[in-house]
């Protein structure tokens, strides 16, 4: 049986902790696919939320790339919110073939998977860069450089679309 991890995130935007995070689950567990979910997919335009599910597609894609992770090892998909924590698992595994551990840095994926999906092992990442995608909003925001924090092709992706003035927009 192939071994498939889920990798759960909202990925707003990609950076070099979750590049990270995916070579731990590569070092860790060596599977034969990394589902990639990017979660909230139906969010953009918003503060929190300001890429949509296509753009943080491209970032992730153009960053794994980049890293020269093989196409062959991940599959990245998007995964619309059901506002619905007792079905939101069973939402989540409608939409993707089978698997049989998650990662992520959610503490309501970890808390859900944990309480509704007893077959399904569920592992921390050691956060072994202090990167948050708030640090970077927020850098970005600001006009400062966040180079240090995403690879070079998110960058030019985050320049293309005006990361700066969509973030600046999105703030109420």
């Amino acid at each position: 049986m192939k071994k498939t991890v889920l990798y759960i995130g909202r990925f707003q935007p990609f950076h070099l902790g979750h590049l990270d995070a995916i070579k731990q689950i590569l070092e860790k567990e060596n599977p034969d696919t990394i589902l990639i979910a990017i979660g909230s997919a139906e969010d953009a335009y918003e503060e929190n939320n300001p890429f949509t599910a296509g753009e943080r597609f491209l970032m992730i894609w153009s960053a794994l790339e980049e890293a020269g992770i093989p196409r062959d090892k991940y599959f990245i998909t998007s995964i619309r919110d059901i506002n619905n924590f007792t079905l939101w698992t069973k939402h989540v595994k409608s939409f993707l073939p089978p698997f049989n551990t998650v990662y992520t840095g959610s503490k309501i994926v970890k808390d859900l998977f944990e309480k509704y999906e007893k077959d399904i092992k569920i592992c921390d990442l050691e956060q072994r860069l202090n990167i948050s995608a708030t640090i970077v909003r927020t850098k970005i925001k600001n006009n400062e450089k966040i180079d240090e924090l995403v690879l070079p092709t998110v960058l030019q992706i985050l320049e293309k679309i005006n990361a700066e003035q969509r973030i600046k927009n999105s703030i109420c």
